[in-house]
């Protein structure tokens, strides 16, 4: 398979996998996000098919993630999906991202996954498959793994802002970013059920990379508290929130 790098010169004509059309309102979401991002080394590599099978990644530093890694890439997604999986492409997207991060000279590779197999996180039997090693962990159940390109190199770890959210206010508090163009969609009709079932709500939109950094969730793309009690990361439709308001009584 043919492998397609984003730049500012073809990104609007190109189909970022992750959302269906090139036009809709989530694609342009995604697409403004990555524009941001262009210039601080992230590199969007994908197939050149129409469908999830692609790698995002960025320095460390730049990632929009409460993570201490210094000198490593950070993985933001590795997505291969549908008729795309089972052919090799998750290894020739990866392996692509390894050789480019050995060239620029970073200690190894990071990133965000969990203690089993869930959405939007990357799989941790495939990870460890791979060579990465658990660095640290956060409540309640992620795990950030890293492939370290050489020994006795710093870990990476979660920041302090991760351990503790005692000053986060009442009811649901989602945080969220642009990063994934689902939460363009999905958000707006969060805050609208809410509202029209009087339940309180506060949508904080991250909208820059220090903010990012020093968030209460590991997953910065989508985080939704209750009382400060962290519920999930996974992106909710209209009928999975409605099941997470029956629970909690509302």
């Amino acid at each position: 398979m043919e492998l397609v790098k984003l730049t500012h010169e073809n990104i609007e004509k190109e189909h970022i996998c992750c959302a269906i059309s090139s036009k809709d309102m989530q694609a342009i979401s995604k697409k403004n996000w990555l524009k941001g991002r262009l210039d601080e080394g992230l590199v969007f590599l994908k197939g050149n098919v129409r469908g999830k099978c692609f790698i995002e990644y960025i320095p460390a530093e730049y990632a929009w993630a409460p993570i201490q890694a210094e000198g490593y890439m950070y993985i933001d997604c590795l997505w291969v999906s549908g008729q795309f999986k089972g052919h090799g492409y998750a290894n020739l997207l990866l392996d692509a991202c390894i050789r480019d991060s050995k060239t620029k000279g970073k200690k190894g590779l990071v990133i965000l996954s969990s203690k089993k197999k869930m959405g939007f996180l990357s799989d941790p039997k495939f990870m460890s498959y791979k060579g990465f090693q658990i660095a640290d962990t956060a409540e309640p159940y992620f795990e950030l793994m890293f492939l370290p390109f050489a020994e006795n190199v710093p870990r990476p770890r979660f920041r302090d802002s991760v351990r503790g959210q005692e000053t986060m206010p009442g009811g649901f508090v989602l945080y969220y970013t642009n990063q994934c163009p689902f939460t363009a969609k999905y958000v707006p009709m969060l805050e609208d059920m809410a509202k029209d079932r009087k339940v309180e709500f506060r949508a904080v939109h991250i909208k820059d990379r220090e903010d990012a950094q020093n968030a209460p969730s590991p997953f910065t793309t989508f985080s939704l508290f209750y009382d400060g009690q962290f519920v999930t990361h996974e992106i909710l439709s209209e009928k999975k929130f409605e099941k997470i308001l029956v629970g909690k009584g509302k």
